[in-house]
C-alpha cells in the first residue's frame, strides 16, 4: 500500500489546490461560490479524479496542468450528486463529511443551484482547456452518458422508485451499475481518453472500472450496517426500505459478494498486465480501500 499513499500525498493536494483555485475564477456568484465550494471542500476522498489520473500514468502518459483540470471536472459532478441526493426530497441527509449537509448550511434553494452550478462546470472543465478537440469532444460525451439518464441518474431514479420495493440480484446489480458505478466507469474511461488508448484497448480497463464500482457500492452498503456517523462522516443505519446487498443477502453474504467482485477487478488488471504490458500495481492498490478481513 505504499505506492498509493505517496501518490496519494502527491495527487490530493494537487486536485485540492485547482479545484479552489480554479472554482474562484469560475464563479461569479459570491454566495453561490460559497455554496459550491462548502461542499466540494468538505474532505472527500478524490476517487474518481485520483483513477482517471492513475489510469493515466498506468499507460505510461503524463498528467500536466491541462490534464489534471480535465480529470478533476469529476469531482465537480460528485459533489453535485451528493448536495442533491442529501435533499429533503431525497434522502434527507443533515450529515455530509461529518459536517452539516449544503441544505442545513445554505438552505435548499441554494443548494440546489450549487448542485446545479457544479454539475455545468465540471462539463465546462472537461472542454475549457488546451486539449486536443476529439479528446474534449469525447470526454463532454461520455461524462454526459455516464451522469445522465442512461448513467447515475437513472440509478438514483430506481433507488426512488424502488424503496421499500424489493428487486432481484440482476436489478439491484443494474441501480448500482448506474448510480455508483458509472461515475467511476468514466473516471477510468477519462484516463484512457485523455492517455490516447484506442477503445480496442480499452476494454479491460473498464471491466476494472466496473467491477471496481460495484465493490464500492457494496461496501458503502456494508458501511452503513457495520459503522458508526463518526468514522463514516455521515448518518448511518439509513437504509431501511433501500436496495442494499445487506438489506438482501444479509452481511455475510454481501462479504462474500464483495470479495469475488474485488477479485473480478484484480483478474481484470492480471490481464491488461499479461497482454498489454503495463504495469498496474497502482490500480491494483486501489483494491486496498475495501477492509473485507475487517467486515464482521
Amino acid at each position: 500500500m505504499a505506492k498509493i499513499k505517496q501518490f496519494e500525498q502527491e495527487w490530493i493536494p494537487k486536485i485540492d489546490h485547482l479545484l479552489d483555485s480554479q472554482m474562484n475564477y469560475d464563479v461569479s456568484q459570491p454566495e453561490l461560490l460559497a455554496a459550491m465550494k462548502y461542499s466540494v471542500d468538505a474532505g472527500g476522498k478524490r476517487f474518481r479524479p485520483l483513477l482517471g489520473i492513475a489510469t493515466v500514468l498506468t499507460v505510461n502518459k503524463q498528467v500536466g496542468a491541462v490534464q489534471l483540470k480535465a480529470l478533476s471536472a469529476i469531482e465537480l459532478l460528485h459533489t453535485y450528486s451528493l448536495i442533491h441526493d442529501d435533499l429533503p426530497a431525497m434522502d434527507d441527509d443533515p450529515i455530509r463529511r461529518g459536517k452539516p449537509s449544503n441544505h442545513i448550511k445554505f438552505g435548499d434553494a441554494l443548494a440546489t443551484l450549487a448542485g446545479d452550478g457544479l454539475q455545468a462546470l465540471a462539463f465546462q472543465w472537461v472542454v475549457d482547456n488546451q486539449l486536443p478537440s476529439t479528446v474534449k469532444s469525447e470526454l463532454a460525451l461520455k461524462l454526459a452518458i455516464a451522469a445522465g439518464p442512461a448513467g447515475m441518474v437513472a440509478g438514483q431514479a430506481d433507488d426512488v422508485l424502488n424503496e421499500n420495493h424489493e428487486l432481484s440480484y440482476d436489478a439491484l446489480k443494474k441501480l448500482h451499475r448506474n448510480k455508483t458505478g458509472a461515475l467511476i466507469h468514466y473516471a477510468v474511461e477519462s484516463g484512457l481518453i485523455v492517455g490516447g488508448v484506442n477503445e480496442a484497448d480499452r476494454k479491460p480497463f473498464l471491466e476494472f472500472a466496473d467491477a471496481f464500482g460495484l465493490a464500492f457500492q457494496i461496501y458503502d452498503d456494508i458501511l452503513d450496517v457495520i459503522s458508526n456517523e463518526r468514522e463514516l462522516g455521515k448518518p448511518v443505519h439509513q437504509d431501511s426500505g433501500k436496495n442494499t446487498y445487506p438489506n438482501l443477502f444479509g452481511l455475510s453474504k454481501s462479504k462474500e459478494i464483495l470479495a469475488i467482485t474485488v477479485s473480478k477487478a484484480m483478474d481484470a488488471l492480471d490481464l491488461i498486465s499479461d497482454e498489454q504490458g503495463f504495469d498496474t500495481k497502482l490500480l491494483k492498490e486501489f483494491c486496498g480501500y475495501f477492509k473485507i478481513e475487517e467486515i464482521e
